[in-house]
C-alpha cells in the first residue's frame, strides 16, 4: 500500500534529522511491503527567504493532500529580529490551525539504557516511568487575542487566554480514550484556584469522567504538577492538559528522560492525517555538522506508522531498533554524558537503526 507524505525539512538540523526518518522508513517500506512517496515543501526561516513568508499557501495545500506530515524544526537567529507575525514559529501555529490539529501527544519515557544520563537521583528513575501528556494544541492563550495599549503604569502587551466547552471535550475525549488503552489512569492539570478557563476545564473533565467510570481520575494543579514530575514522574500515566502548560509540562518530561534528542510527538486532529516531529528545536550551533540525534525523528516517524497509518507491527519494528541500539551502546553526542565514549554521527546513528530493523 502507498502512502504520501509531507516533508517538512525546515532549518538548522531539520533536513538532516528528516533525511534520517526517511531513511528509515524507506527500510520499514522494503521489510513489509510498503511504499512510501515523500513529497518536501518549504516552512520556517528557509521559507522565509524563498518566498518571503514563514508558511506559503503551497505548504498548507500539499499538506492537506497528503496522507501525513514529518516536521523537522524551524527558527534560528537569523530570523529573530523579525516582527512576531513573520517569525519561523509563526508557520508552526498557522499549520497546526491549518490542518486542524487539536491534539498533541508527547510520550516521555525511560529508556534503561540511558538511566545514568537522567538529572533526577537514581532512587526515582530506579522506579521507571512511562508518561504520556496529552496538550490541547489549537486554543488557549496562543490562539487568544493579544496586543499593546495604554495602562495604568504607561504601554503595557496583553494576550487572552480563552477555552470553549467544545475544546476542552474534545480533547478531554482523547485523553480518557488513551487513557483506556493504558493503565487506565489520567491526571488533569489546571490552575483552577485562579484562572476561569480551568474552572470550565475542571469542570468539564469532570463530567466526561462520569462516562469513564474505569478510569481513575484526579485534579492537579500546574504548580503541583512541575513538582511531582521530578519528585515521583512514575505516579503519572496518562496527563491532560491545556497548550500553555502542556508545552511548559512536556519540555520537563522531557528533561528527566535524560536527552531532548530521544522524544517524538504527534499533532492529530479529527482525521487520520496528522503531523509528527521531535520536540527540540532547530539547534542552529550544530546544524550542517553531521552531529545531530536522529532518534527523535525516527520516533516521530514510528508514531506516523501508528496513528495515521495502522501499522503498529511496523512501529513495533522502529522502536524495537532504537532500543536495541542504544542497549549495544551506540550514542550520539547529545547522549554520553560524563560516561564519555565515541559518539555516532547522525548519519552513522541512522545506520545503525536501519540494520537493527
Amino acid at each position: 500500500m502507498g502512502y504520501d507524505i509531507a516533508l517538512l525539512r525546515g532549518d538548522g538540523i531539520g533536513p538532516e534529522i528528516v533525511d534520517g526518518a526517511v531513511a528509515v522508513l524507506e527500510r520499514i517500506g522494503e521489510k513489509f511491503g510498503h511504499s512510501f512517496r515523500f513529497t518536501p515543501y518549504l516552512i520556517g526561516g528557509c521559507a522565509i527567504d524563498e518566498t518571503g513568508e514563514p508558511l506559503p499557501k503551497e505548504t498548507v495545500e500539499g499538506c492537506l493532500a497528503s496522507d501525513s506530515v514529518l516536521l523537522g524544526a524551524v527558527g534560528g537567529p537569523k530570523w529573530d529580529g523579525l516582527p512576531g507575525d513573520k517569525r519561523p514559529e509563526k508557520a508552526l501555529l498557522g499549520i497546526r490551525s491549518a490542518l486542524g490539529l487539536f491534539t498533541n501527544l508527547r510520550p516521555a519515557s525511560l529508556y534503561p539504557a540511558l538511566r545514568a544520563a537522567s538529572p533526577l537521583k537514581d532512587e526515582i528513575v530506579g522506579r521507571g516511568f512511562d508518561i504520556m501528556i496529552v496538550r490541547e494544541l489549537t486554543g488557549g492563550i496562543y490562539f487568544g487575542d493579544r496586543g499593546y495599549r495604554q495602562g495604568k503604569y504607561g504601554e503595557e502587551a496583553f494576550d487572552t487566554e480563552s477555552y470553549s466547552l467544545t475544546e476542552i471535550e474534545r480533547i478531554g475525549r482523547v485523553a480518557f480514550d488513551t487513557a483506556m488503552k493504558r493503565s487506565k489512569r489520567l491526571c488533569s492539570v489546571d490552575k483552577a484556584n485562579v484562572l476561569e478557563t480551568s474552572r470550565l476545564w475542571r469542570k468539564t473533565m469532570h463530567a466526561l469522567a462520569e462516562e469513564y467510570p474505569e478510569v481513575e481520575y484526579r485534579d492537579m494543579f500546574v504548580d503541583n504538577a512541575a513538582m511531582q514530575l521530578v519528585r515521583d514522574p512514575s505516579q503519572f500515566d496518562v496527563i491532560v492538559t491545556s497548550n500553555m502548560f502542556g508545552d511548559i509540562l512536556s519540555d520537563e518530561a522531557s528533561q528527566i528522560t535524560g536527552s531532548i534528542g530521544m522524544l517524538a510527538s504527534a499533532s492529530l486532529g479529527a482525521s487520520t492525517r496528522g503531523m509528527y516531529e521531535p520536540i527540540h528545536g532547530s539547534a542552529p550551533d550544530i546544524a550542517g555538522q553531521n552531529k545531530a540525534n536522529p532518534t527523535a525523528t525516527i520516533l516521530s516517524a514510528a508514531m506516523m506508522l501508528r496513528y495515521s497509518f495502522g501499522l503498529a507491527k511496523e512501529a513495533d519494528a522502529v522502536e524495537a531498533a532504537v532500543n536495541r541500539v542504544l542497549d549495544q551502546g551506540w550514542r550520539t553526542a547529545d547522549l554520553l554524558g560524563a560516561e564519555g565514549g565515541e559518539a555516532l554521527s547522525c548519519t552513522e546513528m541512522t545506520k545503525k537503526i536501519i540494520e537493527a530493523i
